[in-house]
């Protein structure tokens, strides 16, 4: 349940919020309810979502693994529901996505896979515990440039499901959306 109320008065800017949410998600996304509480906050948040949907160097997959670790590592549900519809609809094996919670037992990755969910549970630890031998390791497959947004993906994932997890967000049931019928 969540730590803070999800409701507001029907002003022009919170049906404004809600139809794009509908209109893009389907749904009135919760961590967007949470936020209209502060309006700086929310649009701070539109404006890091909006720029980072413009980061393409990184293999989606690649993407999707880390923040789905980072999700579940942090233990935030919200994040893990989303997650698995966006990335599922983004084309992303939804094997990949359902293994995540148990990632080091699945034969389900590649080495490079492996590599950047060890990599990504490593930078979700607090303290972080990033070796040199990780990042070493990315650098065999990930350019510089690849490596660092993978590092801003982790990053923000860990922003996004600290702040659902701490405000009591869970799953809206957006992975129930999804067709999970085997191909």
């Amino acid at each position: 349940m969540a730590r803070i109320s999800l409701e507001h008065r029907r002003t022009w800017f919170v049906r404004l919020v809600d139809w794009g949410s509908r209109r893009k998600f389907g749904k009135v996304m919760d961590p967007g309810r949470a936020a209209m509480h502060n309006k700086r906050v929310l649009a701070s948040m539109m404006l890091m979502e909006g720029s980072a949907a413009r980061w393409t160097k990184l293999d989606p997959t690649l993407k999707a693994l880390a923040v789905m670790v980072s999700s579940a590592r942090i233990g935030c549900s919200w994040c893990m529901d989303f997650g698995y519809w966006e990335f599922h609809h983004q084309g992303v094996d939804p094997g990949k996505l359902r293994d995540v919670p148990g990632w080091r037992d699945s034969d389900a990755y590649t080495d490079l896979e492996r590599a950047v969910m060890e990599y990504t549970d490593a930078m979700t630890a607090t303290p972080p515990q990033v070796t040199d031998e990780q990042v070493e390791r990315l650098r065999q497959d990930l350019s510089e440039e690849q490596l660092v947004e993978l590092t801003a993906w982790v990053s923000l994932e860990n922003y996004r499901s600290r702040t659902n997890a701490a405000l009591g967000l869970t799953s809206q049931g957006f992975k129930e959306l999804c067709d999970l019928r085997p191909a």
